[in-house]
């Protein structure tokens, strides 16, 4: 008889910690984490790495009020995990910001390009984040985002606090 498996979707007020079965190695050469773990020991809005492939990384976001407007050379997306966000997304104007080559900057100010549109999205949606945009996003009640992008500045590191969590 085949296993039996169940599918638990976790939130932000309600998750397991999860864990790894490693085969014939050192866990120690893993970081095992719960992005919703991540989101409640987060500030809103930091940008916490939580995978990691070459250049390229997954940042774990707890959505709680309104954000930063944040802006990056390249396409980025974020995936809502969690709770309900508004996504606004306006162009950038000339001299909005001084924008590294890689990963996502958050701009001083509000960009003074013409507004875009905004996104409502909630659990499971996913909302593209062009490159020449800024966005920002914005939550009446907390939430858990990931946004896929290339390391950078805002990029924060906390392996040993998830870890050890």
């Amino acid at each position: 008889m085949p296993e039996k498996y169940v599918t638990r979707f976790g939130s932000l007020e309600n998750y397991e910690k999860g864990r790894i079965e490693i085969i014939n190695d050192d866990p120690r050469h893993y970081a095992f984490s719960n992005v919703f773990e991540v989101a409640s020991i987060s500030k809103p809005y930091e940008r916490v790495a939580v995978g990691i492939n070459l250049e390229y990384v997954l940042e774990a976001l707890r959505a709680e009020g309104t954000s930063p407007w944040f802006t990056a050379r390249h396409d980025e997306s974020v995936t809502v995990f969690d709770g309900e966000v508004e996504i606004r997304l306006q162009k950038l104007g000339d001299g909005d910001a001084d924008v590294p080559d890689q990963g996502s900057v958050s701009l001083a100010g509000e960009p003074s390009g013409p507004k875009m549109g905004v996104i409502r999205a909630r659990h499971g949606h996913m909302a593209l984040l062009p490159e020449g945009a800024a966005y920002q996003f914005h939550a009446d009640r907390p939430g858990v985002l990931i946004v896929q992008t290339i390391q950078g500045p805002e990029t924060v590191f906390k392996w040993n606090e998830i870890a050890r969590a």
